[in-house]
């Protein structure tokens, strides 16, 4: 027997060596038996513990481990592991796996409540970011009462160590390695610290004497279950021992329909441990009734004795439930209190009595007594939009405004706090508006230079919501105008004043243009007080000479109001106008119109004349749509209807997709006789362009390839059609049409079975178009013709019988 106890005690020594010698690889005299394949990842980060402890590298201890007799193999093994090992440093590493608390998941659905949303307190349990979870990462708390299923790390250090994780087993004991079982079960954290250091203080000398020291902390917290009675989901849940009656409460979804907010009981033991009142913690922060559960804890929700509703003026309107002596002032706390609006001088109450519903009023005295009960519906009403105190001045003041009223104020009072009259008040009349008693208003006319001086017949006495109006003279002065047009920079009407002159109006308007004549309009209305049927004349009309490059006339004209003036524009004004030449000339560029009637040929000429490569047949005008040429198609009625679509694509193509038209020209007849009508004569802007010329023909449109053929003379217009493959299924051959070089366009023509296609020529383009759709008719519509084509034949039948 004693062998087998040798034995046994050798295995536990060779095990435990390398695990030590790891541990005291600083301190240890012998390392040649370390085999660092049996050391463990823990063993590893140990030691890297132990070296920044000790602030040496891995390098460092080299020679150290060397000269105790660590074979070089060995330690470039151990330098290998500590060095591909996680880079976090083994002190946070160590730290943060002792300090991770952990907790076995615990999912508890939960059903969000839309029917009683209006009972004060029934947010906190539909907030799901709301849910009083603990958290395990706080201290562990003192009082906390350790059972089954919890763990304990218990951590030994300074001259001695030790390191471990020790559940706590279903008997309510631990079992540390050399000391033995301890029962620990519904103890608290602190007490069974010192039931654990005493119990180790046995085996470790260096812990009673104080060279080492003791930790004893929660690693991972046991599941506990409790039941919740009167939820809106009742039920046993489980929850963290470190759970609290409020994050019960939240998993169960709150009180339910008719559940207490207040008189909620947490029941331990088969007794009333607690009782809470949700309404501390929502109306003054109050957690003191948050109180940590235990295992087998009922949580028992009883229904509400008292609810009452309050509705209208108030902070925070809704049903909330009273207990046995609160009054309306804890009501109102409830509510948060009255609005920016309300009514405070008293509440309406409607209450239930034994048959039927009667209704009280709870003035502002009675707050403090008036206790709600069970049913009370109080309404809060709004504060009157009227004023006890209020009279208004408004006009020739300088500052126009309400004012507080007191009894026996006079009009001269409010004057002076309106701080006197403007400069142009009118002082022989002021108005006050005044409501009478029996809701009509009336006018009351006083003379306000009189009033201010003390008259006590004009001095008028206010009364509450008066109205007084003080006119200002310039109320009473029509506003003058006058109109100036013509060659100014800034054209349009302007104030009129006193001794305005032509020459004072005219550097108003920013001065004369440079196209301003001498001559000068001016129109003048005719006043008088009788009607002289003799003169047909509306306005009397003065014709003023100026000098053109000067703003300061030397006989300077004096106007009237309404004076309407007319700055003529010289009679010949005009600044060079352009077109453009562009293509195959030798001179491409702008071109300014020197005469009125300038026409192609000459402007070509000025150009140098065509080039070599100038296509004589691809001459053309491209000239730019004007805009009321637009607003000429727009104001045309052609009977479509007022938004007809081929009238609004016409516009739209003219505004949007149509920049110029393109007139064609034939330049062999205009070289040979320039008064032809194809010299056309030149408007400003047009562009004339000249085509170099293309040898190719373009077919495009809905054929099956679109493609450029060479032009050969003689070719007919269907061959250039076949040379593409010809039309697709979609192609319209019969309106092909072709495009020549000068934009001048062509189409086929019918004569009975004749057909003649247009000549071709370089440079041309052919098009074949789509062919419109057409709807088939459907065999139903056949069937109807059918039947109509019969009724007609017997109709035709009967008649002639």
């Amino acid at each position: 027997m004693k062998k087998i106890f040798t034995a046994i005690v050798l295995l536990i020594v060779l095990l435990q060596s390398n695990t030590t010698l790891a541990q005291d690889l600083l301190r240890k005299t012998d390392l040649s038996t370390l085999n660092v394949d049996n050391l463990s990842e823990n063993d590893i980060a140990k030691l890297k513990l132990q070296l920044s402890s000790n602030n040496i590298t891995i390098e460092q201890a080299e020679p150290m481990a060397l000269s105790k007799g660590m074979s070089a193999s060995e330690f470039a093994k151990l330098k290998q592991r500590i060095q591909s090992g996680n880079n976090n440093s083994p002190v946070n590493t160590i730290k943060e796996k002792e300090s991770v608390r952990k907790q076995d998941p615990i999912v508890n659905p939960k059903i969000k409540d839309s029917v009683n949303s209006l009972i004060f307190g029934s947010e906190l349990f539909d907030n799901p970011s709301l849910n009083f979870e603990p958290n395990l990462k706080l201290a562990t708390p003192v009082n906390y009462t350790l059972g089954p299923a919890d763990e304990l790390q218990i951590s030994l250090f300074g001259v001695q160590e030790f390191n471990a994780s020790i559940p706590v087993t279903a008997e309510g004991k631990i079992s540390v390695q050399y000391v033995g079982d301890i029962l620990v079960s519904g103890m608290t954290i602190e007490a069974a610290t010192q039931k654990i250091k005493a119990a180790m203080s046995r085996v470790y000398s260096t812990l009673a004497s104080g060279q080492s020291q003791l930790s004893v902390t929660l690693g991972s917290i046991r599941t506990i279950k409790i039941t919740v009675i009167g939820g809106k989901q009742p039920g046993n849940y489980s929850v963290s021992s470190l759970a609290t009656v409020y994050n019960a409460l939240h998993l169960a979804g709150g009180p339910g329909k008719n559940g207490s907010y207040r008189n909620i009981e947490l029941i331990r033991n088969n007794k009333v441990f607690a009782k809470i009142d949700i309404y501390k913690f929502l109306v003054n922060g109050d957690q003191s009734a948050n109180i940590g559960l235990k295992d087998n804890d009922v949580i028992r929700i009883p229904a509400y004795s008292q609810r009452v509703i309050v509705e209208g003026e108030v902070k925070r309107a809704g049903i909330f439930e009273m207990k046995a002596g609160e009054s309306f002032i804890d009501l109102l706390s409830f509510a948060s209190g009255f609005n920016e609006f309300a009514y405070t001088a008293a509440v309406n109450v409607l209450q239930k009595t034994g048959k039927e519903f009667k209704v009280r009023d709870v003035t502002e005295n009675d707050f403090k007594t008036y206790q709600p009960k069970s049913g009370d519906v109080i309404t809060v009403s709004k504060i009157l939009n009227r004023f006890e105190n209020r009279v208004k001045i408004e006009g020739a003041v300088f500052r126009p405004n309400f004012y507080s009223f007191s009894e026996g104020m006079h009009v001269s009072d409010l004057i002076a706090r309106a701080d006197g009259l403007r400069e142009d008040a009118y002082s022989k009349r002021g108005t006050v508006i005044r409501l009478k008693s029996d809701l009509t208003t009336e006018i009351v006319n006083f003379d306000i230079t009189k009033a201010l001086a003390g008259d006590v017949e004009q001095n008028i006495i206010l009364k509450r919501e008066d109205v007084v109006s003080v006119y200002s003279i310039l109320d009473f002065k029509e506003e003058y105008k006058i109109t100036i047009d013509g060659e100014v920079q800034k054209p349009g009407t302007y104030m009129y004043y006193e001794n305005l002159t032509l020459n004072d109006l005219i550097v108003q308007s920013g001065g004369l243009t440079g196209s301003a004549s001498k001559r000068v309009e001016i129109a003048r209305m005719i006043t008088s007080e009788e009607i002289d049927n003799a003169n047909p004349n509306k306005a009397e009309l003065f014709a003023v000479e100026i000098s053109p490059n000067n703003n300061e006339q030397a006989k300077n004209f004096e106007l009237k109001p309404f004076d309407v003036i007319s700055i003529r524009k010289m009679a010949v004004y005009e600044k060079p106008e352009m077109v453009t030449v562009s293509g195959a000339v030798h001179y491409a560029g702008k071109y300014a119109l020197v005469n009125k009637k300038s026409r192609v040929y000459d402007v070509i000429q000025r150009a140098g004349g065509l080039t070599a490569v100038a296509n004589i047949e691809g001459v053309k005008i491209k000239r730019p749509i004007q805009a009321s040429q637009i607003e000429d198609i727009e104001n045309v009625n052609i009977n479509l209807g007022k938004k007809d679509s081929i009238q609004n694509n016409i516009e739209d193509k003219l505004k949007h997709q149509v920049k110029y038209a393109t007139i064609p020209l034939d330049w062999k007849a205009i070289v040979k006789n320039q008064n032809n009508s194809a010299n056309v004569t030149l408007f400003p802007g047009d562009e004339i362009e000249v085509l170099t010329f293309n040898e190719g023909v373009k077919v495009a449109g809905n054929v099956l390839l679109i493609s450029e053929i060479p032009y050969e003379s003689g070719r007919s217009f269907g061959y250039y059609l076949n040379a593409v493959g010809g039309v697709d299924a979609k192609g319209w051959r019969r309106k092909a049409y072709i495009i020549y070089p000068n934009g001048k366009a062509a189409v086929t023509n019918s004569f009975l079975f004749f057909r003649s296609s247009p000549q071709v020529k370089p440079g041309s383009q052919i098009i074949v178009p789509q062919k419109p759709e057409v709807r088939k008719t459907s065999t139903g519509e056949w069937v109807g013709i059918g039947s109509v084509i019969s009724s007609l034949a017997l109709l035709i039948i009967t008649a002639f019988k």
